[in-house]
C-alpha cells in the first residue's frame, strides 16, 4: 500500500481504538483486552478489504466477518458504527436493557454482525459453515474469522480447522489473535500451544504469523491468503491485549473494570492518539 492508504488505515484505527473504549465506557467495564487488540485488523478490513454495504447488511455477496471470540463485540460495535451501519451513539448503550448491543455478537440484534458468537469455539465451525454454503452457492465472496489464542484451547477450533482443509475452502481466513493471555493468565501457564502457526499449518492451511497492529502487513497476508488456491487459510496476529488502554495494556487485562480517573486517562490518551495518527 502507498503511504496515503497506510496512513488513512492508521488513522482508521485510532478511531475504531477510540471508539471502542467509548462503547465500553458507557457500561463502566467490559472485555477492553481482547477488543482493543484488533483495531489494525479491523480497519484494514473495513476500511481496505471487504465488500460490505451498510445500507443493506444482509446483501447476499457481501464478505463476511465472524468473531469467533465474541466477546470482542466492542470493537466490531465501534467499527459498524464507523462504517454507517447506525449512528455510533446507538452502540453507548453496550449491555444496557432491550439494546441491541449486547456484550457477545447478536445477528439478530444488530445490523452487521453475520454470526452469532460467544461460546468459545463455535464461531470457528459456523465460518466454516457459511464458506462452504457460500462456495456451494457459488458466491464469489470471502468469510474472515477472529479466532482468540486462548480459545484455541478448545478442540472445535482444530475440527474447523480440519473441516475447512479437507473441504478445500480457499473463501475462508482464520485470524487468530495471538496476545498471550486468556481469562486466567498467560496462554502459556494455561495450556501451552507452542507455535499456533505450526500447529494450523500441520492441519493444511496456508499459515503466515505477522505483526497484528502493523496495517501493511496485515494487507500483504490477506492479499497472500487470496492468492492461494485450494486451501483455507490462517494467519496469526502476533498482538498486545488492551492495546491503547492505558488502564489495561500494562496488565493485559482479559476485562476490565475502571474507576473514573482511569476511565478519564484512558480516553485521553485514545484521543491524543488519534490526533497524532492524523498529524503523522
Amino acid at each position: 500500500m502507498n503511504e496515503e492508504t497506510t496512513k488513512t488505515l492508521d488513522v482508521l484505527a485510532a478511531e475504531i481504538r477510540l471508539e471502542t473504549l467509548k462503547v465500553i465506557h458507557s457500561l463502566g467495564f467490559g472485555h477492553v483486552g481482547g477488543s482493543m487488540d484488533l483495531a489494525e485488523l479491523m480497519a484494514v478490513l473495513y476500511g481496505k478489504v471487504m465488500k460490505f454495504d451498510p445500507k443493506n447488511p444482509r446483501w447476499e455477496d457481501r464478505d463476511w466477518l465472524v468473531l469467533s471470540k465474541g466477546h470482542a463485540g466492542p470493537v466490531a460495535y465501534a467499527t459498524y458504527g464507523l462504517m454507517g451501519f447506525y449512528p455510533m451513539e446507538e452502540a453507548y448503550t453496550l449491555n444496557h436493557p432491550h439494546t441491541r448491543f449486547p456484550s457477545h455478537t447478536d445477528r439478530k440484534l444488530t445490523p452487521g454482525v453475520d454470526l452469532t458468537t460467544g461460546s468459545l469455539g463455535q464461531g470457528a465451525s459456523s465460518a466454516a459453515g457459511a464458506a462452504l454454503g457460500n462456495k456451494i452457492d457459488g458466491r464469489d465472496n470471502r468469510v474472515f474469522c477472529v479466532v482468540g489464542d486462548g480459545e484455541a484451547d478448545e478442540g472445535q477450533v482444530w475440527e474447523a480447522f480440519h473441516f475447512a482443509y479437507a473441504h478445500k475452502l480457499d473463501n475462508l481466513v482464520y485470524f487468530i489473535d495471538n496476545n498471550g493471555y486468556q481469562l486466567d493468565g498467560k496462554t502459556c501457564d494455561v495450556l501451552d500451544h507452542g507455535s499456533l502457526a505450526k500447529k494450523a499449518e500441520a492441519f493444511g492451511l496456508y499459515t503466515q504469523e505477522i505483526d497484528g497492529h502493523d496495517v501493511n502487513a496485515i494487507y500483504g497476508a490477506i492479499q497472500n491468503a487470496r492468492a492461494k488456491k485450494g486451501v483455507p487459510s490462517c494467519i496469526v496476529l502476533d498482538t498486545c491485549k488492551g492495546k491503547g488502554a492505558t488502564f489495561a495494556e500494562p496488565k493485559h487485562d482479559h476485562s476490565s473494570q475502571p474507576n473514573g480517573e482511569q476511565w478519564a486517562e484512558a480516553l485521553a490518551a485514545a484521543e491524543k492518539a488519534l490526533a497524532d495518527a492524523k498529524n503523522a
